[in-house]
């Protein structure tokens, strides 16, 4: 099973590979990482780097976590 982001406005998906926990706690704390973000030379994930951008370009619109099969 894979879970993603979904915009519910774009209906637009991206599934970077982690588990529901982990993306539920990047969209909660976006504003955390990317204070962190400023801090380390491109050290993070790149499922957290993947999170980031479709949550940027998704920005003010509501977005769900969804699975696949």
């Amino acid at each position: 099973m894979q879970y993603g982001y979904q915009c519910e406005e774009c209906e637009q998906a991206a599934w970077p590979a982690t588990t529901r926990a982990e993306l539920s706690w990047l969209r909660n704390r976006r504003h955390v990482v990317r204070e962190v973000l400023g801090h380390v030379g491109g050290g993070l994930d790149s499922w957290i780097m993947e999170g980031l951008a479709f949550l940027d370009d998704h920005d003010g619109h509501s977005i769900v976590i969804v699975e696949r099969r």
